[in-house]
């Protein structure tokens, strides 16, 4: 990290404060943070200079180039932030620079009261899911904290249990003992042909994984995720980009069928409706709060519609139960759970 350059002096004192989510370059004098849901254009002016040697040291350490060959780099600073770099012949102006940052101090759900919105009984539920082993997606658009979510319930896993993740940046932040990272590589003149995200997972099935955690799934590999989750990889987890549960079931059959199968789409929506048990939405509220918005039930198929059960939705700025009794209550009551928690 070279102090001397502007870039690394701003990343520094931004460093400092709390409640930063995104921070954006465009160029180098709109410099923009996201905290708080609210995007506030800081009074800085970067020298243009500055900005290259920072995409080129931040390539560098990512193990790849930023050049007119090379014109993305999609990586980590050195904190774990993810960061997106474009060149800056693709921007007409100076590199366009998007960093994500993780809030460090939301770890579990136990030291967050309130987190996403959800009351002690939500979290007392969602970690039910967990330690059931419901096979889990989390849904929502950007920016609405995917990551931040999967990573709270990955706490929640048995550290008995045997975790592999995959991810194409590495975003997750959990601490397991028996965890193996994976993280498809990018483009790079070290690796004629990079393993791509469906490569690994299918790599995954033969290293004993008691989990499979998806960081984001966006390709072809939706396709080997339902075979696994329908093959006994119960507790399995991932994020999808969507908007609702249902949208998130069509984004998964889209991907599915990417894969090149022809399969009858019954049979895909079959497979989803067995593999899939309770979708996540998150969204973000009236004051930009991130926050947990429905949770559904994948009950089941009438003729070739998948049904879904919304346990909770959002009423009147809290977020409640609606009275629904999940399919899924006598494994939960096995778990601990009481009879009459839904009532």
């Amino acid at each position: 990290m070279d102090l001397t350059n502007g870039v690394w002096r701003l990343l520094e004192e931004l460093s400092k404060k709390t409640g930063i989510s995104e921070i954006i370059i465009n160029n180098t004098d709109h410099v923009f943070i996201e905290r708080e849901g609210e995007l506030i254009l800081l009074n800085v002016k970067l020298n243009a200079e500055d900005i290259v040697g920072f995409c080129k040291e931040i390539a560098r350490f990512n193990k790849t180039q930023f050049n007119p060959q090379n014109p993305i780099v999609d990586g980590n600073l050195p904190d774990g932030s993810r960061i997106n770099i474009i060149s800056s012949l693709y921007t007409q102006s100076s590199p366009a620079i998007t960093i994500r940052k993780y809030l460090k101090s939301i770890k579990k759900f136990d030291s967050s009261p309130g987190i996403f919105g959800l009351s002690p009984k939500w979290i007392e539920f969602l970690k039910l899911l967990v330690h059931t082993k419901m096979n889990i997606i989390v849904s929502g658009g950007t920016g609405n904290g995917k990551t931040t979510f999967l990573n709270l319930l990955l706490q929640e896993v048995n550290p008995n249990e045997r975790v592999i993740t995959i991810e194409d940046t590495k975003e997750l932040n959990f601490s397991l003992p028996n965890t193996v990272r994976l993280v498809a590589s990018q483009t790079s003149k070290k690796v004629e042909e990079p393993l791509k995200m469906r490569d690994l997972l299918k790599n995954t099935l033969r290293m004993r994984p008691d989990r499979i955690i998806i960081g984001e799934v966006r390709g072809e590999e939706a396709f080997d995720l339902l075979q696994a989750m329908n093959t006994g990889h119960d507790g399995s987890m991932c994020t999808i980009h969507s908007n609702t549960p249902g949208e998130c079931l069509s984004r998964l059959e889209s991907l599915f069928l990417y894969s090149g199968f022809d399969v009858p789409l019954k049979a895909v929506r079959s497979q989803m409706c067995t593999a899939v048990d309770f979708i996540i939405q998150l969204d973000r509220d009236r004051e930009g709060n991130r926050i947990v918005s429905r949770v559904a039930e994948v009950s089941n198929m009438e003729g070739e519609i998948i049904l879904l059960q919304d346990l909770g939705n959002k009423v009147d700025g809290k977020f409640v139960f609606n009275g629904l009794v999940p399919k899924r209550m006598p494994s939960f009551i096995e778990h601990g759970l009481s009879n009459d928690f839904f009532l």
